[in-house]
């Protein structure tokens, strides 16, 4: 599933934002796009240059029409940058229909050009508290190839047919010209799904959204409900708070995650494609964290999957919270797979945590490997071959992806520290109920604690040669550091 990404809004201190411009700035992260890279977007927005089936160029003018689509997107409130938008409908026979409009980047960006190449070095959108760093110019990712309300746009749609029971049953992709009639956010679509006002194309996003889910369980797949961290204000001072993704989003997700499922399909079949894979679990891992839920106090039955006990838990709560976190362990390791007609698909082709092999197709306006799924999706549904600028630039893929999510969750887990650092730098010294978990194997005298008041996990140190961390146990903890930008927080047992 997405990540929800911290958010510092306006009221955030002056220093925050000067350590976190900083951090940018240490990062390398690049601040604006070449002038060559820039110019060919706003070319490009002006006039899309649209492939054709038979590799000449096409115009919006000679796109399939499928404007009729009361398509909608949704998406966190204030979005620009809008890749999908769907209609939902019940099929006449019986089971459902599914129209998934992907954002057509190809379209947009020329290949062997500037703004290719900086594609290529930037690979995807960097998101940090209080900014966003795309992964195309503003122009292109907050405009002309957005999937904004209202406006017509080039497209890759999807048609996916569901069974009564949520299984796919055909799926088909083509290139047309659609039109978003609404752009939606989560809070708003649950509160009208929940009291039940939502009209049949929206209510059917619940619907499908359950069966897909059953589908999920059945598959004994692994979806993990992370808390993330958000800022909130109370009683004059900024703290950190969890907040569980609504329904809506989780079955908002589970249509992307059908239709990468169904790209994964479409490019097999085909003999050409990038996967997103991911190994099993390594042997003793799921053991280790039966071992962390018993320190934990979380009740997890040796009759009961690992799949099935993270579903009963409730990431509000500090234990299972904590749990969580933990739980990622198990996701480490996913990588991309490519295969071209001159060898067999791979064996292991498999996703482990979807339990299915799967792609990342749904996100072009975000990451770089999802342009070229469009494009070998397209060509498998219509029995043609690839483009040659797709085949060509296939192997060097998963190299560019790995370096580009590294580098996102570089940026990740210094956004992290440096907040938590800005929210606590005055409380140095303060005391906090926490709950200890997890220690290091080879110094049993450092650990992490999970504090039960703050959305905080940080590392926690008794003194040399003092005692062992009390493993899934509540302790007392100071505050020991708390700097933005020069010390992450570190606690003491108090």
């Amino acid at each position: 599933m997405p990540r929800l990404h911290m958010h510092v809004t306006d009221a955030a201190d002056a220093p925050l934002r000067a350590a976190l411009h900083e951090l940018r700035g240490t990062l390398e992260i690049p601040h604006h796009f070449p002038p060559t890279a820039q110019a060919e977007a706003e070319s490009a927005a002006r006039a899309p240059r649209i492939p054709a089936a038979d590799g000449a160029v096409a115009t919006e003018h000679t796109l399939e029409d499928a404007t009729d689509l009361p398509l909608f997107t949704l998406d966190p409130p204030g979005s620009l940058d809008l890749d999908q938008a769907l209609f939902l409908s019940r099929r006449p026979g019986g089971g459902y229909r599914i129209h998934y409009a992907i954002a057509d980047v190809a379209s947009f960006v020329t290949p062997g050009g500037a703004l290719d190449a900086e594609a290529h070095h930037r690979v995807t959108t960097l998101y940090f508290p209080d900014e966003r760093v795309p992964l195309h110019p503003p122009v292109l990712s907050e405009g002309a190839a957005s999937l904004l309300p209202d406006r017509d746009r080039p497209a890759v749609l999807w048609q996916l047919d569901l069974d009564a029971d949520g299984a796919l049953t055909s799926t088909s992709v083509r290139r047309a010209l659609v039109r978003s009639r609404a752009a939606l956010d989560y809070a708003g679509v649950q509160r009208v799904l929940d009291d039940e006002t939502a009209e049949e194309p929206l209510a059917l996003l619940r619907e499908i959204g359950l069966l897909r889910e059953e589908q999920e369980v059945a598959r004994g797949a692994i979806s993990l409900q992370v808390p993330e961290q958000e800022i909130v204000e109370h009683d004059g001072r900024y703290t950190l708070a969890y907040r569980a993704p609504l329904p809506a989003y989780g079955w908002n997700a589970q249509i992307s995650l059908l239709t990468g499922m169904a790209a994964a399909q479409l490019m097999l079949a085909s003999g050409t494609g990038i996967l997103r894979t991911l190994p099993s679990a390594p042997d003793g891992s799921v053991a280790r964290l039966r071992l962390t839920a018993r320190a934990l106090g979380i009740d997890w039955p040796h009759h009961t999957s690992y799949s099935a006990l993270i579903r009963t838990l409730d990431p509000r709560r500090a234990d299972h919270a904590a749990f969580l976190q933990d739980c990622t362990a198990l996701l480490r390791g996913a990588g991309y797979t490519v295969f071209d007609g001159s060898a067999p698909p791979p064996a292991d082709a498999l996703h482990a945590a979807v339990a299915a092999p799967y792609a990342h197709a749904t996100a072009p306006l975000r990451r770089l490997v999802d342009r070229y799924t469009s494009e070998l999706c397209l060509a498998a549904s219509a029995g043609a071959e690839p483009p040659a600028w797709v085949r060509s630039a296939l192997p060097a893929l998963p190299r560019e992806m790995e370096a580009g999510t590294q580098r996102a969750n570089q940026v990740e887990r210094a956004c992290v520290d440096l907040v938590e650092a800005a929210l606590l730098r005055d409380r140095v010294g303060e005391t906090f109920e926490a709950l200890v978990v997890d220690i290091q194997d080879k110094d049993p005298t450092h650990g992490t604690v999970h504090l039960y008041d703050l959305a905080v996990i940080g590392p926690v140190e008794t003194a040399p040669e003092g005692p062992a961390l009390p493993l899934g146990h509540h302790i007392q903890v100071r505050l020991a550091e708390a700097e933005p930008g020069r010390a992450p927080v570190r606690f003491t047992p108090a």
